[in-house]
């Protein structure tokens, strides 16, 4: 019987990188492979979702982005820890390919296995490179972009896939939009980890100023940042509006397709939910995303006619009060973004992946 052929994932610490991580690692589970995952600490804290045969290593990593000189000047020796210690894990037990998903937690791999030369590939979520990604652009055997286009270095070439969502999602690809109108409406609000702070100074004050025929009707989950969920959650109460606000949701996917309406930044995993389920959408770029990556992400959408985007400098109460209306007060207009943002999702972005992962093993035997 031969060896089960082993895929080490590697993914930074957001929701981002390790979301399309966990839906390759799923299939790949499904067809045969053994899976690990190279991350670590704070990309641990998104493992929950993870099928729990994937064996989850913590490695050494860090950042220039953070901290004082001191920290600073540990950097290179706390990388090169990590990647001496991922080269002795893989020499062990040798992996048959090497996916990075972007983030400083991703070195360690990527970096053993451009050093042993194992077949090795990087996707990134956005429609630009992350600092990571643009390091290892030029010593992997394959790029795979999940926002087409994603702007290259010279001389590298791209294989858009598009962005793999998890199988929570998955199974709610296209599900039934109900219109909004004179009944119970729910608005899903969601900002990702480092960009949520301005959706909960202004989302609640422009819900708070929609006409009493809508807001009626109105029930809001919100996904706030930890130290603003108790002003939040005092705003919804003081003007009686019916909100669910929480720091996290474990179930996304489910509030998502109950939604008329979702108000988001435009993360890469965030589109690409939206667009699978087929969701009206505002959509917030994060202004200081590096590169402006977050408008690219959203521009499929928008030219799709699925999602309204308002650059983070022209958002202002009035706006999205103004925005919210358009939407719920138009069932037909609100079908048809729906419908849109449908056309614009890669419901086959995981096989997609899954191929090229396959390719790369069959490859270098």
């Amino acid at each position: 019987m031969s060896k089960q052929p082993l895929l080490v994932i590697a993914a930074g610490g957001t929701g981002g990188h390790m979301f399309p991580a966990q839906a390759l690692a799923e299939v790949m589970l499904r067809r045969g492979w053994r899976v690990k995952l190279s991350t670590d600490a704070r990309g641990a804290r998104y493992t929950g979702g993870f099928p729990h045969t994937v064996e989850i290593e913590e490695m050494n990593s860090a950042t220039f982005a953070r901290g004082g000189v001191v920290a600073k000047l540990a950097v290179p020796f706390r990388i090169l820890a990590g990647v001496l210690g991922a080269m002795v894990k893989m020499r062990r037990d040798r992996p048959d390919v090497v996916v990075g998903f972007g983030g400083y937690p991703t070195i360690p791999a990527m970096g053993a296995a451009w050093l042993m030369k194992l077949p090795r590939m990087i996707h990134e979520q956005n429609g630009v490179l992350g600092r990571v990604n643009q390091v290892f652009a030029k010593r992997v055997d394959v790029v795979a972009c999940g926002t087409w286009p994603t702007k290259l270095p010279d001389g590298i070439e791209g294989t858009p896939v598009g962005n793999p969502v998890r199988k929570s999602v998955m199974d709610r690809a296209g599900a039934g939009y109900i219109a909004p109108g004179d009944y119970p409406m729910s608005v899903l609000v969601i900002g990702g980890s480092q960009g949520a702070r301005i959706l909960s100074d202004l989302v609640p004050s422009a819900i708070a100023a929609l006409s009493p025929d809508i807001l009626k009707n109105l029930r809001v989950s919100h996904q706030a940042r930890g130290e603003d969920l108790d002003r939040v959650t005092a705003f919804y109460d003081d003007h009686g509006i019916s909100a669910d606000v929480q720091a996290f949701f474990q179930d996304v996917p489910a509030r998502m397709s109950e939604a008329q309406l979702v108000i988001s930044r435009s993360g890469a995993s965030s589109v690409a939910d939206i667009s699978i389920i087929g969701r009206p959408s505002i959509l917030v770029p994060f202004a200081a995303a590096a590169g402006d990556h977050q408008t690219a992400n959203a521009r499929g959408l928008a030219e799709a006619g699925g999602a309204i985007v308002i650059p983070e400098g022209l958002l202002t109460e009035a706006a999205l009060t103004e925005n919210i209306t358009t939407i719920l007060s138009d069932p037909q207009g609100a079908t048809q973004m729906a419908h849109a943002a449908l056309s614009a999702g890669k419901p086959d972005a995981t096989e997609a992946l899954v191929a090229l992962v396959e390719q790369l093993a069959e490859k270098d035997q």
